[in-house]
């Protein structure tokens, strides 16, 4: 599902020889909007990245995809508590800008990613939501079976999903009719020579990149209503 990457094989006939090219990179499309992607070469990690020209999404070759070990291992190494003072503003903040506004009452919410030390799944309950917490290490129990929510939040973890549109449509599966999506990932800024800089990329499990058009553009193939962006790194739609 998504981009294709088609590990084909091409019998090519030339004099009566037959040669096999195999694993052709050529055939990869977007993994969202499915349109033609071109290749952004990282000379320092010899990797390749692919930028759709279409919807501006950009996602590493699969050789530079982290495996568990290494994916648990960064994971583990971000200080997500409550003794982080900076961490907890920065929810504060994600909260004034991003779910305030939308007045929900007594609201049910799926914190989806909700690490170690759940600091936004307390501060939610400090409002008097009902939160369950999904973390796929550290609350690993599927507490979003056959359920349905008014709020889903998951902050900084769609740079992590190799298929984008597979995470929105479980986002959108459990969502209620009306019901708000908030998500924080920082945009790029749809330049190819400053994406080859941007510190953000170099947190080896961060896969996927978007800006705002590419996130609207999974809006329209999903049929969810976009609400809010704060042109930095919050993203708020509606399921309708």
């Amino acid at each position: 599902m998504g981009y294709i990457k088609i590990d084909l094989i091409l019998y090519l006939m030339y004099n009566n020889k037959l040669e096999i090219i195999k694993d052709r990179n050529d055939f990869l499309i977007c993994r969202i909007c499915k349109e033609k992607v071109y290749k952004i070469y990282d000379k320092q990690f010899d990797l390749n990245y692919y930028k759709c020209s279409n919807c501006e999404f950009i996602f590493v070759e699969d050789k530079g995809l982290p495996n568990q070990d290494i994916d648990l291992k960064v994971y583990n190494l971000h200080n997500n508590s409550f003794e982080n003072e900076g961490y907890v503003n920065m929810f504060r903040d994600f909260i004034k800008k991003g779910i305030d506004p939308l007045n929900l009452k007594e609201a049910e919410v799926l914190e989806f990613g909700c690490g170690k030390g759940p600091v936004l799944a307390r501060l939610l309950e400090e409002k008097k939501y009902l939160v369950d917490k999904y973390d796929k290490y550290f609350y690993k129990k599927r507490v979003f079976e056959n359920k349905k929510y008014d709020l889903i939040t998951s902050t900084e973890v769609i740079e992590h999903i190799k298929e984008p549109l597979e995470i929105f449509e479980f986002f959108k599966k459990h969502l209620k009719k009306d019901g708000y999506l908030v998500i924080t990932t920082l945009f790029h800024d749809n330049d190819d020579e400053k994406f080859k800089d941007w510190w953000y990329r170099r947190d080896q499990t961060h896969i996927s990149f978007f800006t705002v058009k590419t996130l609207k553009t999974i809006c329209i193939i999903l049929n969810l209503e976009f609400v809010y962006n704060d042109d930095k790194n919050i993203f708020v739609v509606k399921n309708i």
